[in-house]
């Protein structure tokens, strides 16, 4: 018997709704069903006084979602997505995302188009489109604090009251940089549309092998985005006597103290999209940011009497 998932937000009625709704239907289909909500791939807080606090990225997946899976349905927003990669992206299961938020900006389909979607999926009508991931780690000398899967971002910055801070920053092997700034994103292709975007980074097409580093209102007009091949470990090392914040994917995350760093790299697994139809991203972008919009001519002036 066929295996598949319903990963979806427990918040929202209409999610659970139609995570039921769709569970009958599969079931009926002679698949097997299991269940989840987006909950275990919400990343917990480390604190000062119990700072290493974290599941290991491998086992954060729920019962029953495992190799055997063929694919699992996402019912939730953005948020409810990047949860979802993070329990199921080692286990290198597909997901099909549907949208039941607002932006749903990493989402493949809407609500009124899931009966055509379920169709195209028990039928194999799709294709698979994978997109780069991060691992992101704390240490403490050589104790590990803190990991998680990352496909959108992680953002280090200081905390609320305190001063601009420095970062000392290594990319591969070149020679470390120091940037004055509020912070630091490390962003995927992915997260170039979101919070990199937003501070002034480029947008980058999902299938470029790049990661991108943005600072954070830099105290430069040198310290700008840089692009680099994704390949290219990354190790972050806070010059500042201040404890910092690091957050991963807009979730959550964990204190930075002076004497810790944080290592990050591309991950060895990929967040695996279903498509049910050949990715366009330059649609995604005139849909959801208005990019490309073709001009409106302005109106012809008129001379007032």
């Amino acid at each position: 018997m066929p295996k598949v998932g319903i990963i979806y937000n427990d918040i929202k009625p209409v999610a659970c709704r139609v995570a039921e709704d769709l569970k009958d239907k599969l079931l009926a289909q002679g698949y097997e069903v299991c269940m989840a909500t987006g909950v275990g791939g919400i990343l917990g807080y480390s604190k000062p006084n119990r700072p290493v606090c974290h599941t290991p990225i491998e086992n954060l997946a729920p019962p029953g979602f495992d190799a055997d899976m063929a694919f699992a349905i996402v019912l939730g927003g953005d948020g409810t997505v990047l949860a979802a990669f993070r329990q199921v992206a080692p286990q290198r299961i597909p997901l099909l995302t549907v949208n039941t938020g607002h932006m749903g900006f990493l989402t493949e389909a809407y609500l009124n188009q899931l009966p055509q979607a379920i169709d195209q999926l028990l039928t194999s009508d799709y294709e698979i489109e994978e997109r780069s991931m991060l691992t992101v780690r704390v240490f403490h000398e050589t104790i590990m604090h803190w990991e998680a899967l990352c496909l959108n971002e992680m953002v280090i910055h200081r905390e609320p009251l305190t001063s601009m801070c420095h970062f000392e920053i290594a990319v591969g092997r070149h020679a470390p940089v120091d940037i004055a700034a509020d912070g630091v994103i490390i962003s995927t292709p992915t997260g170039s549309t979101a919070y990199a975007l937003s501070a002034g980074g480029p947008v980058i097409t999902p299938g470029v092998p790049v990661l991108q580093l943005v600072p954070i209102c830099p105290h430069s007009l040198a310290s700008r985005a840089l692009v680099f091949a994704n390949t290219e470990p990354v190790k972050i090392f806070p010059a500042t006597p201040n404890r910092l914040v690091m957050v991963v994917d807009g979730n959550a995350g964990c204190y930075v103290s002076p004497e810790d760093r944080v290592t990050v790299e591309r991950s060895p697994y990929p967040a695996r999209f279903i498509r049910l139809r050949p990715p366009e991203f330059f649609h995604v972008l005139r849909e959801k940011l208005g990019w490309g919009l073709p001009h409106v001519a302005k109106p012809t002036s008129v001379e007032l009497p």
